[in-house]
């Protein structure tokens, strides 16, 4: 593999075809494409899903799309021609809602690559770490990320600061789930960050108790700030290895936008720093988070995002990657898989009121916590946000969340009809059916992570029993979204899984997980039907185009919009659907240039 830079290059004659004729009057060098794809299986995922043969690029945007024979006619001197051998070529991906520099960081820290471990294997794999740096003792902080807490073996396996206080170190210690919204910290953690049994517990957060009172080393979404408040922030350098080693992933997968979902003074300056150095390879945007605390006070809220776009937004689209700002991120909730349950639910978790021997699944007492946003503080939000051309960006798990994320936009949409301002809820992983009409009445975006639609530790143990049968009915609802008429987004919410967009396809289609996760988690999720083939690649691709207002320049292949398109090792649009998971990108272009290339597109 070559670096992003390097540029396209003959290969055994493949690639560059025969020298074409010099200009002629019928075609004058003014006209002549810098490039022309040719023989190519060219989906358009235009309005009419049309498939064609051949595209042109000039100037960084797309001059033709069309036959082989029309493509001709802009063939100059100096044109590249690139013979694609019948090879599909499509709009590059869209990713409508990562984390790219927690994604970048994570592939430099000690890292439990979301593997299923034991509580044993769980120590061992952090004492490694900690042995590999032990001239960071006593007092040095260990970050560990990636833990995939909802697939603990055996199920339901309960971990505490006693998990971590029994390994060989004196060093605070600070792991976080692959979800994003557990911690998990040893007891030298707890007395650093001043956590006892008399803290309360935070807007927005829960500290997990034992029996007595005293925190048990758990702590949920916004109570772990008063660890990470102390944990040293990476500095500029380092922010800025963490960003130029998520592009890297991210072209070699074919994303040439991607919306970060969490943006912060922090990730603004090193995805800036990267473009200046010019290796931004992939378009950002960037949601500015606002916290529950922060929504208290909407107008100060709103004008630290404004000061951030103002600072960071370089306004219309141009061929080269650049930064646009435009988006508020909100936290309406948690998660709502187990052993956390802190989605927010219409109706309460269900609770083994039986033993673990002899189960009995029964309603129980907690509908997780209120929407950390609620209706007073997020009505005036958005509609403040709005005014100033920022538009929301909002994490909703649970079905309450959801309804009360869609009543916020319901409010917002009084004030500014239609879609003048998008209004985008992320995950959407249990929706009431009386809501699922609301997605396209209220013209609200679904973003969803199609990975998460499958048999697997935390939709069959960490979910199934906890919902219930009615709820789990309709778990992952994409299909239901879509009949309803929603206009559905696609966003892997890298790195709370690994960055794998064809796995997430294939799930979206079939509903299955990998044959290797074992028979446990065989078949398919739930009653959903799914999303056909031609849905899932217009999620991520036109779907979230139009979810970052970006519609007009991406997301599919039309003359006039940015040369923004990948080449496949096979056809996506004919192979088996279980086989999407295998595609390979081949070719990945952005504004008309190369920023990731390998055989037969690159030289050796």
């Amino acid at each position: 593999m070559r670096k992003f830079r390097a540029s396209i290059a003959l290969v055994g004659g493949l690639l560059i075809l025969a020298r074409p004729p010099l200009a002629t009057a019928a075609n004058p060098a003014a006209t002549a494409a810098e490039a022309v794809y040719l023989n190519a299986h060219l989906y358009t995922v235009d309005d009419k899903d049309s498939v064609e043969e051949a595209l042109a690029v000039r100037e960084g945007r797309i001059a033709y799309v069309g036959s082989n024979a029309g493509a001709h006619a802009l063939i100059g001197a100096r044109t590249r021609v690139i013979d694609l051998q019948q090879r599909l070529l499509m709009p590059g991906l869209v990713d409508g809602h990562m984390h790219p520099l927690e994604g970048g960081t994570a592939l430099l820290k000690c890292n439990l690559n979301y593997e299923r471990l034991t509580v044993a294997q769980l120590q061992a794999r952090i004492q490694v770490c900690l042995d590999a740096t032990h001239a960071a003792e006593p007092d040095k902080w260990l970050e560990v990320v990636n833990w995939f807490r909802e697939a603990m073996i055996p199920n339901g396996a309960a971990t505490s600061r006693a998990t971590l206080d029994a390994l060989n170190t004196r060093r605070p210690i600070f792991v976080m789930s692959s979800f994003g919204h557990t911690a998990l910290v040893n007891t030298r953690a707890l007395q650093l960050a001043q956590i006892t049994a008399a803290t309360q517990d935070p807007l927005g957060g829960r500290i997990d108790r034992e029996p007595a009172g005293a925190p048990s080393g758990i702590l949920e979404d916004s109570a772990a700030e008063k660890v990470t408040a102390l944990i040293p922030k990476p500095t500029p350098a380092e922010d800025i290895r963490a960003a130029s080693a998520a592009l890297e992933v991210m072209r070699q997968q074919g994303v040439t936008t991607f919306l970060d979902a969490m943006a912060t003074p922090a990730t603004l300056a090193a995805f800036a720093a990267v473009e200046r150095q010019q290796g931004l390879s992939a378009r950002g945007h960037f949601a500015v988070l606002i916290t529950p605390a922060q929504g208290r006070d909407p107008q100060r809220a709103v004008a630290t995002a404004q000061a951030l776009a103002r600072k960071y937004d370089e306004g219309e689209a141009r061929p080269a990657p650049g930064i646009t700002v435009r988006n508020i991120k909100l936290f309406m909730d948690g998660v709502i898989t187990a052993p956390a349950c802190t989605g927010a639910m219409l109706e309460p978790y269900f609770a083994n009121t039986g033993t673990a021997q002899a189960p009995r699944w029964a309603p129980g007492r907690s509908r997780g916590p209120e929407v950390y946003f609620p209706a007073a503080v997020l009505h005036p939000l958005l509609i403040a946000a709005a005014r100033v051309g920022l538009e929301p960006h909002m994490h909703a798990d649970g079905d309450r969340a959801v309804h009360e994320a869609l009543d916020g936009v319901a409010a917002l949409r009084k004030e500014f009809p239609g879609s003048a301002i998008r209004a985008a809820i992320a995950h959407d992983e249990i929706v009431d059916p009386g809501d699922f009409g609301r997605y396209r009445s209220l013209e609200a975006v679904p973003v969803l992570s199609f990975q998460w639609e499958k048999p697997a530790p935390d939709t069959l143990d960490g979910a199934q029993e906890y919902l219930g049968p009615e709820r789990f009915r309709y778990i992952e609802p994409a299909g239901y979204l879509a009949a309803a008429g929603a206009r559905i987004a696609y966003g892997s919410d890298w790195p709370v899984d690994p960055l794998n967009e064809w796995f997430a396809l294939k799930v979206g289609v079939t509903r299955e997980n990998d044959p290797a996760a074992g028979p446990k988690y065989a078949g398919r999720l739930s009653t959903d039907p799914g999303l056909t083939r031609a849905a899932v690649l217009h999620a991520i691709t036109a779907g979230s185009a139009y979810e970052l207002h970006a519609e007009r320049d991406l997301g599919s292949l039309e003359v006039g919009k940015l040369a923004d398109f990948i080449v496949l090792d096979r056809d996506v649009l004919k192979i088996p659907a279980r086989e999407i998971a295998d595609v390979r990108v081949l070719l990945t272009v952005v504004g008309g240039k190369a920023v990731y290339a390998v055989a037969p597109f690159a030289a050796d």
